[in-house]
């Protein structure tokens, strides 16, 4: 099935004994890059609206998080360093290494490119935060906010409420090539992304809750998370709201249309 765990397996060789070294890790692991002394395997996973970097030690499956903020993509091993592109939501991908190490303690990144930098220094974006709220089940959710640019808590602003598509994926904390929240920042818009059950990153469980519930799950954690988004932010302006999205988000405005016209 196309949103299954992937975990990451050993094999033997030349006896083929197999042993899943992530079975423990409820994440669902990308590509892999091995270290020098073949200790420990590299790889990236949505995790919590993040996509950090993370180390798993080839003996016990133990994992611990090297680049814990941003979206973490493209990782190679060079000597004994790991050069990786990495963006949020206020920088497209930038390159980046850390001493490849299995600890957080590893070292501090270093910034290899600038690529972007002049492009961006009269460039206006808004600041992003992440909150939790009760969803469906009553179980937890997170939404990320970006604020207007230029913003002032004394003004009401309109809301975009972004719906990702997948539905298995996430609108973390990225610097999306289409469906960016800086634009509708720009444009004087708060925006709300909720990661409604089915995203990427909470668990196996969390993402295979919305299997045969393609609405009804999906459809109330966005009312939840639009209620807590409007009760935490009193900026924001309930009143203007437009809800946008494409792919599974496309048949999620659709649902709305009929489900949930009132707003």
């Amino acid at each position: 099935y196309e949103a299954d765990r992937l975990r990451i397996a050993l094999i033997s060789w030349p006896n083929g004994k197999l042993r899943m070294l992530t079975e423990d890790w409820d994440r669902s692991a990308g590509s892999i890059v091995w270290s020098k002394d073949g200790k420990t395997i590299y790889t990236t996973a949505d995790s919590l609206g993040q996509h950090p970097l993370f180390a798993v030690s080839v003996a016990t499956g133990k994992v611990n998080q090297l680049v814990k903020e941003g979206k973490v993509t493209e990782v190679v091993r060079t000597g004994d360093r790991l050069v990786y592109g990495l963006c949020h939501h206020k920088s497209p991908v930038e390159l980046y290494s850390i001493r490849a190490s299995a600890s957080p303690s590893g070292g501090k990144a270093k910034t290899i490119t600038n690529i972007n930098g002049p492009k961006l220094a009269d460039v206006k974006m808004g600041d992003s935060e992440q909150f939790t709220f009760k969803g469906w089940n009553d179980d937890k959710v997170y939404c990320y906010v970006v604020k207007p640019v230029d913003f002032s808590p004394r003004k009401k602003y309109p809301v975009a409420f972004l719906i990702h598509g997948g539905p298995q994926g996430s609108f973390g904390n990225d610097f999306h090539y289409r469906w960016n929240p800086q634009v509708y920042a720009g444009a004087g818009y708060a925006v709300i992304m909720v990661d409604f059950h089915a995203s990427t990153g909470y668990g196996q469980a969390f993402t295979d809750a919305i299997n045969n519930h393609w609405g009804d799950r999906p459809l109330e954690d966005l009312q939840k998370g639009l209620a807590a988004a409007l009760e935490r932010y009193p900026w924001m302006d309930g009143d203007r709201i437009g809800a946008l999205g494409a792919s599974f988000g496309g048949y999620m405005i659709n649902w709305i249309a009929g489900q949930w016209p009132d707003p």
